[in-house]
């Protein structure tokens, strides 16, 4: 399998350190509200890399922490006149309703920041005495002149870097590209205790909480928070760390200044990073305005479109999110859908219609079969290509297309073996969720359909076709097969 590696900008084969269990960070929300479909691009893209992975027999460890102290945090708790941490709770719990929606599977751990301030001020303390790190009166930055190699992520040499930087009035570090590790208490900030050696803090309403460090009260920058759950958790080098592109700087730039200074080893192998989500030509953010929760998009489309639209582009290429292309993945996850319940039907009732005979196959059965395996390793393929998911959808599509085309032909074989691999491949994307018949049909809706079957086997084509439209209004859907009437509901 080949990744591209933002770090070296190409494409790389694939070779975990450990293929027993292959260590993947991924950046996971500031949880102060309701996750976007920008963010749930990232958490989408990387659960399928998970999948994949697992798909090809490697074990996946995969950890996605929570920021749960940031300002956006504090500023929501003072607005609502509750803690930081009844934020943190209310939304994290939330995050998991609309990843459970999408499909996304927890991570194998999920740790707050603020359950691991011990880590973060021990690889704070061990770069202040490397000399990285440097104190301001209880503010604490790390020196990105000594760290030889700082922009290496990004591409940008440090001059370029410190050209498009700029240094806040209220700011005392040494260089402009210089960022926070630890920040010193605020006026008004929360008391903070010590527990058996452990930081806890102690928070009062609406206040910013703090914690006890050798440098004083404070908190954590959010760039130290990742790199300290990343070693705390997988170890000072893993195989993958992804996220966003908007986090290659400065958040992924300053995780590898500080992992790598403080460790003095490679911090991840292989950097992936997904591409934006543009609206009206402009990358949406919650800064520009112009963003959509994914609890809205998916009340009006549903959770498995929403997944379906994220995986229909390239990960690396941007996405245009609006009304046609959701109405347009709404249609193509249909067509998949259909396909499969179809072949379910004449699977569930192929013993019961003995009359019926597939010798006249207009496809021969090798043909068929080999044609559907040449598709499922055009599917592989693709994701062996830089988890190339819109490919791989194509690839899928070519097995509806055989499979609808040779459907009132093929044997009871043909179709178990193509249900078997829609729903290996499908299973890899996540993409079939929901079953359009799940839900039960009314009596009068079951006397409908058995008053229409009446009416075909009497050859009454009139009432059976004005008993079909009622349906229809009802929202249900009456099929005519070889095998009998199919119902599907709207």
């Amino acid at each position: 399998m080949k990744l591209y590696n933002t770090l070296t900008r190409k494409k790389e084969e694939f070779v975990p350190i450990d293929k027993n269990e292959v260590k993947i960070y991924s950046c996971g929300p500031t949880v102060y509200n309701y996750f976007h479909i920008g963010n749930a691009r990232p958490f989408i893209i990387f659960d399928v890399l998970r999948r994949y992975l697992e798909y090809k027999g490697f074990g996946v460890k995969f950890v996605q922490n929570f920021t749960d102290i940031d300002d956006k945090l504090i500023n929501k708790a003072s607005e609502e006149g509750v803690t930081v941490k009844d934020i943190a709770d209310k939304y994290i719990a939330e995050y998991f309703v609309d990843a459970k929606g999408l499909g996304i599977r927890e991570a194998t751990l999920h740790p707050r920041a603020t359950e691991n301030i011990d880590a973060i001020i021990d690889i704070i303390k061990t770069l202040e005495d490397k000399g990285f790190a440097y104190n301001v009166d209880g503010d604490v930055y790390f020196s990105t002149k000594k760290f030889e190699g700082y922009g290496k992520l990004s591409h940008q040499p440090l001059e370029d870097l410190e050209a498009g930087a700029r240094i806040d009035v209220s700011e005392v570090k040494r260089d402009p590209t210089d960022f926070a590790l630890w920040k010193k208490t605020k006026n008004g900030g929360a008391t903070i205790g010590c527990n058996a050696g452990k930081h806890v803090a102690t928070v009062e309403c609406s206040a910013e909480p703090s914690w006890d460090s050798p440098w004083g009260k404070g908190r954590p920058g959010w760039h130290i928070e990742c790199s300290a759950m990343a070693n705390k958790y997988l170890g000072k080098t893993i195989d993958i760390h992804s996220g966003g592109k908007d986090l290659v700087f400065p958040h992924h730039e300053n995780e590898i200044a500080q992992s790598e200074a403080a460790n003095g080893q490679t911090f991840s192998n292989y950097w992936v990073h997904n591409g934006y989500i543009n609206v009206d030509n402009r990358k949406m953010s919650k800064s520009l305005g112009n963003f959509f929760t994914v609890r809205d998009v998916a009340e009006k489309y549903g959770y498995d479109v929403v997944r379906f639209f994220m995986l229909s582009s390239h990960y690396r290429s941007p996405i245009s999110f609006g009304v046609d292309v959701m109405e347009s993945s709404k249609s193509a996850l249909e067509r998949i859908r259909a396909c499969v319940n179809k072949l379910e039907f004449m699977k569930g009732n192929a013993g019961e219609q003995s009359s019926v005979s597939y010798a006249d196959s207009s496809f021969a059965k090798e043909a068929y079969i080999a044609t559907l395996d040449q598709n499922k390793q055009k599917f592989i393929a693709a994701m062996e290509d830089d988890l190339n998911t819109a490919d791989a959808i194509a690839a899928i599509f070519d097995i509806v297309s055989l499979a609808n085309k040779n459907m009132e032909t093929l044997d009871i074989s043909e179709i178990t073996k193509t249900l078997d691999v829609m729903g290996e491949l499908c299973d890899v994307l996540r993409i079939l969720q929901t079953s359009d018949e799940s839900s039960e049909l009314s009596a009068e809706a079951e006397a409908l359909i058995a008053q229409r079957a009446e009416a075909r086997a009497n050859k009454d084509w009139a009432k059976s076709d004005e008993i079909r439209d009622k349906l229809k209004n009802m929202g249900i859907i009456v099929e005519d097969t070889s095998q009998g009437q199919k119902i599907t509901t709207l």
